[in-house]
């Protein structure tokens, strides 16, 4: 049994932690929701109807970190840069959903379905990743065509919906719906949490852009897949596309293998793999959608891959789309099965 920490409880993956922990998907004695100042006196377990053995919500300052064995992290970069070893120095394993340590070399970057070897020894730093969501749900779906004919270079575009910028990026984006739908002229004012209006709108820029052009996020999804598959010359390249969606990521990914393969090879393989639903083209629907997955529990706890097809004039060029749920696949439940590894490979607890 665990006394875990939920770090950003009252955010949108932090409250999707709470409600998986509720579900039971690893075994806690007490789980410690923790937030800023101004939300100590939530009671979170009324609020979002949970039977877990919850403590009062309390600011990092007051965790008691005595018996804590893990904190998940969901607060953003500059909470977990600023906090993160503390606690990991306590000796709290820190489970972080941020970009603040993805790099790191003493700090795996795990996706239990793909690397699960990361975990096999409890890190020194007592630090683990979680990867960009996007990756996430990327590398899901490439490890089982790479083991199949192997992956030589991806092209990938997302489509990222609202949920990605958390609880204030969905309140955007239907405040800003229900402005058009009252007057379609509107163009709503830039800025705000996607840098553009984002209702009825496409804004192809998620996060900074470098001096070449490519954004903070695009940069993501080039090097953690290449970590992560152990493939570091792998070449990557990605446009990053935030949509009026309000849940679930979306991806094309157009992929060029090693070996030739035919499109009924790549769906036995997709289909093989554990935490995957394939489409195939005689299924109505025959292709994944954000409203469908994001409809029902057992649909967000998977990775969702239809459209699959392979080039008629090249056989080793074969094109994936892919959907999963950004705040379990890519965020919350990646995170929390971290925990369950880590505990089942007996170094937790």
């Amino acid at each position: 049994m665990l006394r875990i920490a939920v770090v950003g409880a009252t955010g949108a993956v932090g409250r999707e932690c709470l409600a998986l922990l509720d579900g039971g998907i690893v075994p806690v004695e007490q789980v410690v929701p923790v937030g800023s100042a101004r939300s100590v006196g939530r009671d979170l377990g009324t609020e979002l109807a949970l039977s877990l053995p919850m403590a009062d919500l309390v600011t990092l300052d007051d965790l008691d970190l005595r018996g804590l064995d893990v904190a998940v992290f969901s607060a953003g970069a500059e909470v977990s840069g600023r906090e993160a070893e503390r606690l990991a120095s306590a000796g709290v394993l820190v489970v972080d959903n941020s970009s603040a340590f993805r790099m790191r070399p003493d700090v795996p970057l795990v996706v239990p379905q793909v690397n699960p070897g990361a975990l096999d020894d409890r890190p020194a730093s007592n630090l683990v990743a979680n990867p960009n969501c996007s990756t996430i749900q990327l590398v899901r779906a490439l490890h089982p065509v790479h083991e199949l004919a192997g992956l030589e270079s991806v092209v990938v575009a997302t489509y990222q919906a609202a949920s990605g910028g958390g609880v204030r990026g969905l309140r955007e984006l239907a405040e800003g719906s229900r402005a058009v739908l009252d007057d379609p002229h509107a163009q709503g004012v830039p800025g705000g949490r996607f840098g553009q209006p984002l209702s009825f709108n496409l804004v192809p820029e998620i996060g900074l852009q470098d001096d070449t052009g490519f954004t903070h996020e695009e940069r993501k999804l080039v090097r953690e897949p290449r970590r992560i598959l152990g493939l570091p010359d792998l070449r990557v390249s990605a446009t990053a596309v935030r949509v009026p969606v309000f849940d679930c990521h979306s991806e094309a990914a157009h992929l060029r293998l090693r070996e030739p393969v035919t499109t009924a090879s790549v769906e036995a393989a997709l289909a093989a793999t554990p935490g995957l639903r394939v489409y195939r083209r005689s299924e109505n629907p025959s292709y994944p959608m954000p409203r469908r997955v994001f409809a029902r529990p057992e649909d967000r706890a998977l990775v969702h891959v239809g459209r699959i097809r392979v080039e008629p004039e090249d056989d080793r060029a074969v094109a994936l789309w892919v959907v999963a749920d950004n705040l379990w696949v890519g965020a919350a439940l990646n995170a929390l099965q971290i925990v369950e590894l880590a505990a089942k490979n007996g170094w937790l607890g």
